[in-house]
């Protein structure tokens, strides 16, 4: 059986993001990894399936297609090992998607099953510099990797997001952080915002680290 967990809160950091605990003993064997870009594959019951979270996976996999569960990876915000609780950042426009809706109206006991976790990238310690780009979904991630910065690595930020109001208050700013939000509204070609600020950039000397992540229309 999939690991699962159990909504403790649901808070809404701006209008397309929202933060969601996890607790409870479906946690018991969650394995965290070293990874800052850490993921899990959530696992959504799709509507007028008989069966809730949580499940057995194999079991559902081998139901009609209409009825087995959509997976949708989530990235990890934050893994407390002391209290066992597990933070995700998730996207949520509106009603749209099977993420995005359960995060807009997750509530206290809901549970949310999941494989994983998973990842593959964390900042090279031995860089000069660290060149983290992305667009809302690439959030958590950006945010996990400022938080493991060592003091002597410049960091330099490019995060495209809606608007002003779609910016996150706890990005962490590290001393000298070269920190830059971007805006799809006031931009005449909202996907060459990313690619246009980084060709901007006074390329740092010595060695960079670079994470890129996001929609792939921005990102390719």
């Amino acid at each position: 059986m999939a690991t699962y967990g159990t909504v403790v809160t649901n808070e809404r950091l701006s209008p397309s993001m929202t933060r969601i605990v996890l607790g409870g003993p479906g946690l018991d064997d969650f394995a965290n990894t070293p990874f800052t870009d850490q993921y899990v594959n959530a696992l959504f019951v799709p509507d007028g399936a008989d069966y809730a979270a949580p499940f057995d996976v194999d079991e559902a996999r081998e139901r009609p297609a209409e009825e087995r569960p959509r997976g949708r990876r989530l990235t990890v915000r934050r893994w407390d090992e002391t209290d066992r609780l597990l933070t995700l950042d998730v996207v949520a426009h509106g009603d749209v998607g099977f993420a995005g809706r359960w995060a807009q109206h997750a509530t206290e006991g809901d549970i949310l099953q999941f494989l994983g976790p998973g990842g593959g990238y964390r900042p090279d310690p031995a860089a000069d510099a660290c060149l983290l780009v992305g667009d809302e979904s690439a959030l958590p991630a950006i945010a996990a990797s400022l938080e493991v910065l060592a003091p002597t690595v410049h960091a330099i930020v490019r995060v495209v997001v809606d608007s002003p109001d779609h910016e996150v208050d706890d990005l962490p700013h590290p001393d000298g952080a070269d920190v830059r939000w971007l805006h799809r509204s006031t931009a005449a070609t909202p996907e060459d915002v990313l690619v246009e600020s980084v060709r901007e950039l006074d390329w740092p000397d010595g060695t960079v680290d670079v994470f890129v992540h996001g929609e792939a229309g921005e990102t390719r």
